[in-house]
């Protein structure tokens, strides 16, 4: 069981080390998205290549966070059912939608766009804008990343649930164990 608190906890860290690291993103876009304003209203002109960064920066801050979002429990669920339910059936519940729902779902995006995402590192595609932003083809990897980020922390969730369904909720972490409580 300790292994597997270490591998829960490798896992929440590197979704927790990306999601802060992207989040910064944000920053970035309304940076860029402040200065094309600028840029066309007060100097006359503008930059095609700005243009695509923001929302590109954009579609890298969601696809980079979402594992992030779900280690803090921050994507939607039905919680009429799920909060006032008790710890062990919140575990069940959790361990039957990351086997049921959330890793088949991760197979299906990587599978799917892989091909995708290849294609573009192939092509170098950039830009359909003529002017636009090079190095499309990293943007689009994005998409697996994002695959295989939720995927790592539904095991997370698994794991966490298999420990609290054994009785060992010394080994998840506090900050990890939060949506556990009952109100």
């Amino acid at each position: 069981m300790f292994y597997l608190s270490y591998i829960m906890r490798l896992i929440n860290l590197i979704n927790r080390v990306l999601g802060n690291a992207f989040m910064w993103l944000a920053v970035g876009i309304v940076a860029v998205c402040f200065w094309v304003v600028l840029e066309r209203y007060l100097i006359g002109t503008t930059r095609l290549w700005m243009q695509d960064l923001y929302p590109w920066l954009n579609g890298a801050m969601f696809t980079g966070v979402a594992g992030f979002a779900l280690y803090r429990n921050d994507h939607v669920r039905v919680d009429i059912f799920y909060r006032p339910a008790p710890i062990r059936t919140k575990a069940i519940l959790d361990l039957v939608g990351v086997f049921l729902f959330l890793l088949p779902f991760a197979w299906v995006v990587w599978s799917y766009s892989f091909t995708f995402v290849k294609r573009s590192w192939e092509l170098s595609e950039a830009s359909a804008n003529p002017g636009g932003m090079p190095g499309l083809f990293i943007l689009k990897s994005f998409i697996l990343v994002f695959a295989i980020t939720i995927a790592l922390q539904g095991l997370a969730m698994a794991i966490r649930s298999i420990l609290l369904l054994t009785g060992r909720e010394d080994l998840v972490p506090e900050d990890f164990a939060y949506q556990y409580e009952t109100e």
